[in-house]
């Protein structure tokens, strides 16, 4: 997943493509920590009183001010404004929370936003520690801050600031008791002219978690289906994507089968991406009149030639006929798309989130990896080669091989280790363990379009590459950020060469993880993403048009 499940739960409520983002009490800076790695390009800032936590928090952000948060003027330049600003559990503390706010919110670029978290003043805990006064150990009743919110308090104080109200979540880390709680007090609720349902509604929440923006923006609704995870493509091509493009406020993002159902005239934006979809007949038909008939715009996903599948025989072409617009890897892949459909949009392969390093951990030993599906066509020109040079480094070389089983017997060594086929995060972590990647396709049509999306992978774990010429030659500078191959003779080279000086390697993988922050990042594509779907939303009528045409030509030869 883009988020690890020990994230922090305010990270995905950042837009992942801010440019710049102000923390106001960053703390330790371990918020910003987690966004960094996911766009290790944006400008980082951070206010924090206390000077110990600010110096630690300078290690992970951009600069960091040990500030008074209230101050008249912002410790910072920001020319061209701030895309997120970031208020966690501060506003409660401060003199004057809604001056400072409307200070801040003149800094905001046009499509900036306010994250901002405030504990519930109606959670139903204070209440009761309230009701049960203090402990036998002296507790003092609860205080959380020198200004207390509600629900209905936050959303009028952010009209009367001029305001425009995105989203609100909670926290709400004992919903049951909470429920049993409010249950417990209704009659008495009742008694002093409190509505029950209403305080069962305010009380389980113990923060409330604000979204809010300057300038209006239209609403767009994004959904997507998924192929069964195999290989890591469902997750890079479909799961990643949604939830990068999920974290723009005005975007409501999900992998479903389910439809939502639009009203005419509701000005929301409907797209549905078919992950490498198989339609052909009345099956295939029935799906697109149901996606349409919900309002949805319909965008096929397709990163491999489509006439190495068996659905094109038996009707296929309507998964690209019959969609209103394709997206892809590769200008290869969009260039034999083409045929079928001139609405065409190339987002390559990125990665989501950096990877802590987890190899080079021992000088003298190296670990390849080989993990591919249906490849040994491609690397059993190369296994002689790769014996004789394991017969040469003996315990120095091991290798970590997922899925191959056949490339794994035919490997002539002790040294070696074999994980079936697993799931993604499992491959990534074996590929982030090991040293070098090794990369083969042959000159194939349908090799040479494919992705480079193994080499990004390894690249973001700081793992060098070992590759063929062909597709990773478009992507790897050799020498520079990785090793290129164009035969045997030049792969057994070049492996000895790494093998005899395994500092290489580790330079050549710390260059290719630099060119992945740089350019490789999947929150770069999130606002090139939405401006295209945005697109295709304000084109809906010519390209339903054209879409009709499609079909009645592909009905016509059917």
């Amino acid at each position: 997943m883009l988020f690890p499940a020990d994230a922090p739960d305010l990270l995905p409520s950042i837009p992942l493509s801010a440019r710049t983002i102000l923390d106001v009490g960053c703390g330790d800076g371990t918020l910003m920590a987690a966004y960094g790695l996911l766009n290790p390009t944006a400008r980082l800032l951070g206010i924090e009183r206390n000077p110990d936590a600010a110096s630690r928090a300078a290690a992970h952000m951009t600069e960091v001010a040990a500030a008074n948060a209230e101050a008249e003027t912002l410790p910072f330049d920001v020319p061209d404004g701030i895309d997120c600003i970031i208020y966690d559990e501060i506003l409660e503390h401060l003199h004057d929370p809604w001056a400072l706010i409307g200070r801040h919110a003149a800094l905001l670029s046009p499509d900036g936003i306010m994250l901002i978290c405030v504990a519930n003043a109606q959670y139903w805990r204070l209440a009761e520690r309230l009701l049960r006064g203090p402990s036998d150990h002296g507790d003092a009743p609860p205080r959380i801050g020198q200004h207390w919110f509600t629900l209905d308090s936050m959303r009028e104080r952010f009209v009367r600031a001029g305001l425009i109200l995105c989203d609100v979540t909670v926290r709400e880390p004992d919903g049951d008791a909470a429920i049993a709680f409010a249950a417990g007090l209704a009659p008495g609720l009742a008694a002093i002219g409190v509505d029950p349902d209403a305080y069962a509604k305010a009380a389980p929440p113990s923060h409330l978690i604000w979204r809010v923006r300057k300038e209006p923006r239209p609403r767009m609704i994004l959904a997507g289906t998924m192929l069964d995870p195999v290989g890591g493509v469902s997750q890079v091509r479909v799961v990643n994507p949604l939830q990068a493009i999920g974290t723009d406020p005005m975007v409501t993002a999900s992998v479903t089968n389910q439809l939502e159902i639009g009203q005419a005239g509701d000005g929301i934006a409907r797209i549905f991406i078919l992950h490498r979809p198989a339609l052909f007949g009345e099956h295939g038909l029935a799906v697109l009149k149901q996606i349409t008939g919900a309002g949805f715009l319909i965008v096929t996903e397709f990163d491999d030639l489509p006439d190495h599948f068996d659905m094109m025989r038996m009707g296929g072409a309507l998964s690209f006929y019959g969609a209103h617009a394709v997206q892809t890897s590769t200008t290869t892949m969009a260039n034999a798309l083409r045929r079928y459909n001139r609405e065409i949009a190339e987002f390559p392969n990125a990665i989501g989130s950096l990877p802590t390093p987890a190899n080079f951990t021992d000088p003298r030993v190296l670990t390849l990896f080989f993990g591919a599906l249906n490849r040994e066509r491609d690397w059993a020109p190369f296994m002689p080669a790769l014996n004789a040079i394991a017969a040469i480094a003996g315990e120095r070389l091991r290798f970590q091989i997922v899925h191959d089983q056949s490339f794994f017997d035919a490997l002539e060594t002790p040294h070696k280790h074999f994980t079936p086929t697993c799931d993604y995060p499992t491959y990534l972590r074996l590929l982030g363990q090991s040293e070098i990647s090794f990369m083969p396709l042959a000159d194939t049509p349908f090799s040479r379009a494919k992705s480079d999306l193994k080499y990004i992978e390894a690249a973001s774990c700081g793992t060098m590459s070992l590759a063929s010429s062909v597709v990773y030659g478009n992507s790897i500078a050799d020498g520079q950020t990785g090793l290129l191959f164009r035969d045997p003779v030049e792969f057994h080279t070049k492996l000895l060469r790494v093998v005899a000086m395994p500092e290489l390697a580790r330079s050549l993988g710390q260059a290719a993880r630099r060119y992945v922050a740089d350019e490789r990042m999947l929150a770069y594509q999130v606002a090139p993403r939405i401006a295209w779907y945005r697109s295709l939303w304000a084109r809906r009528d010519s390209l339903e048009a054209a879409r009709r045409d499609r079909m009645q030509q592909y009905l016509s030869a059917a």
